[in-house]
């Protein structure tokens, strides 16, 4: 319970990555906040199971780039549980093309939801953390952020930027007792990785060390890490969850 009493926001949470880090914070003792868009019926499930474990949680349901629908984000946390602790930017979407072929919209949407909305939250709860002079806040990024994926130049420049984010919201936000991280997943076991070819999954393992897609829970037990206590001494780090793809 190294984190009962605190409150946890958790961006994109209505199902995936989202939820199982939700899931993690909450088994570790916090109030959660889950977030997803207006059209998710995802998360008012999540929610009632969560409510079924025993767990305190509330829903907000809102797009990350309207500043409104943040603010509303906020009003809701601090009105059910009166304070933030933990902000995790994990909302984000792919639209995958090769480069001559994506459009603008494409890198618009994937630019505006994964990195527009990590700073409108960060911003956000930022201040709220502030008056605290306390909180902790952590961005899902990704290695391909970090190393670049054919296909995915609209995803890699959104998470590449967020390490960016990540790097000067620690420098600028450590002297009012907040810490920034981020967590960079690989390989993640999901319904995507589920279907792949089974010689496609091979070339995938071949270049991973442990030989293993990586897990939700991999994932969300880094994040628990990096939002309690034990992490006081960490910030402006990147964490890559890859099973050693990239070292």
């Amino acid at each position: 319970m190294l984190l009962k009493g605190k409150t946890a926001v958790v961006t994109g949470s209505g199902r995936g990555l989202g939820k199982a880090i939700a899931l993690k914070l909450a088994s570790m003792g916090a109030n959660i906040v889950l977030n997803d868009i207006a059209s998710s019926d995802a998360v008012d499930a999540t929610a009632e199971e969560f409510r079924r474990a025993g767990y305190n949680v509330a829903v907000t349901k809102g797009d990350v780039r309207i500043i409104e629908d943040i603010k509303q984000m906020v009003k809701t946390a601090v009105d059910t549980f009166e304070r933030v602790d933990i902000l995790v930017n994990n909302a984000g979407i792919t639209k995958d093309k090769p480069l001559a072929l994506m459009s603008e919209e494409d890198w618009d949407d994937v630019l505006d939801i994964n990195l527009k909305g990590a700073f409108l939250c960060t911003k956000m709860f930022g201040k709220i953390m502030m008056k605290q002079k306390s909180g902790k806040i952590i961005n899902i990024a990704s290695i391909a952020g970090v190393m670049g994926n054919p296909g995915q130049a609209n995803y890699s420049a959104s998470k590449a930027g967020l390490i960016g984010l990540t790097k000067s919201t620690a420098k600028e936000l450590a002297s009012r007792g907040i810490t920034c991280n981020a967590v960079a997943p690989g390989l993640i076991q999901s319904k995507m990785t589920d279907v792949l070819p089974d010689k496609v999954k091979e070339n995938y393992l071949n270049s991973i060390p442990l030989g293993r897609f990586g897990t939700p829970d991999d994932v969300a037990n880094v994040v628990g890490f990096l939002a309690s206590d034990d992490s006081n001494y960490v910030t402006g780090q990147v964490i890559n969850i890859d099973g050693g793809l990239v070292m």
